[in-house]
């Protein structure tokens, strides 16, 4: 079946229904806010997933956890370049658009946008060549510094910004993310809190392969070899969470001890640390012990070969 360049219920030429699925295409801002509006309108939930494609089992788990919180569920697919650095890795980011779709109509997803383009682009006709260009961004003032920020100072603009610029044209009333972007996780509940976002932001568990590896869409840029060896990254995090129970961790020397270990095994495997560190959830500060009855979340950056992987794993469980 192809697309057919109308939709019935809205009647606007930019939002696309595919006609034996009935899940909605949608590339333009004013038509996926008009979807989502008539949804609400009929009383409906509406919920949001936020992706940049190349989806794999990880991302549609979080699908699956959103249309148990709505009756119309919404997937956005966007390559979000202000969240990339210019030697970063834009450009060779994994795609399949129709891959991505088919997989989203099996599950039985609503709609889903993709917009061309979210940001106002220069008239490069202009003196200068920068008038009219996007110029706003969000930050977060502090949870965004530490951890991915100390390599990627860049980052958490681009995801908090594009990620208003989201609830803004979808007005979702729950939006569900991965765990395994844990940082970033965080920083999106304190701006919806922040921002006012009337926004069910829901951290969904971190998915991961059979041998433990974190999934993601980078892992397919893994050789055989480093992705055999990538497993360290996890080894690690469910070791320090064995010691963790065990009281291991209760004092500052045992914790320094783990976090070395931990530091260690991926480096003997061949990969490169970015960070391993203890923190509290909700803060993100790092701490300097851990008791067993308190609960952490220690989180991991490691490259193998020019892929760069994260980790994490809370420590006790989720301190609700």
């Amino acid at each position: 079946a192809g697309c057919a360049p109308r939709d019935r219920a809205l009647g606007d030429p930019r939002v696309l229904e595919e006609t034996v699925t009935k899940m909605e295409i949608i590339t333009d801002a004013k038509a996926m806010r008009q979807w989502s509006r008539a949804h609400r309108v009929a009383g409906r939930r509406v919920s949001l997933v936020p992706t940049m494609g190349y989806l794999h089992d990880g991302h549609l788990s979080l699908v699956r956890e959103a249309m148990t919180r709505s009756e119309a569920c919404a997937v956005s697919i966007y390559v979000n370049p202000t969240q990339f650095a210019a030697n970063e890795d834009f450009g060779t980011y994994p795609r399949d658009e129709q891959g991505d779709l088919a997989k989203l109509r099996d599950l039985g997803v609503h709609a889903v946008f993709m917009p061309p383009r979210l940001y106002a682009e220069a008239d490069q006709s202009a003196d200068g060549g920068a008038a009219g260009a996007h110029e706003t961004f969000v930050t977060c003032e502090r949870l965004q510094t530490g951890l991915c920020s100390k390599t990627r100072p860049h980052f958490f603009r681009g995801v908090a910004t594009v990620v208003t610029k989201l609830f803004n044209v979808v007005e979702p009333d729950v939006a569900v993310f991965g765990k395994k972007d844990y940082q970033q996780w965080r920083i999106i509940r304190r701006v919806a809190r922040d921002l006012d976002f009337d926004v069910d932001v829901v951290g969904a568990p971190l998915a991961r392969e059979p041998d433990g590896l974190a999934m993601s869409s980078r892992n397919v840029r893994l050789t055989d070899e480093h992705r055999e060896k990538a497993i360290a990254i996890s080894a690690s995090l469910f070791d320090l969470s064995e010691k963790h129970a065990r009281g291991d961790v209760a004092d500052e020397r045992g914790l320094e001890a783990a976090v070395a270990t931990a530091r260690a095994r991926i480096e003997d495997a061949g990969g490169v640390v970015d960070y391993v560190e203890v923190c509290e959830q909700h803060s993100l500060v790092p701490l300097r012990a851990v008791p067993a009855f308190k609960k952490a979340v220690c989180l991991i950056a490691a490259k193998f070969g020019d892929v760069r992987l994260l980790d994490n794993l809370e420590l006790g469980g989720e301190d609700a």
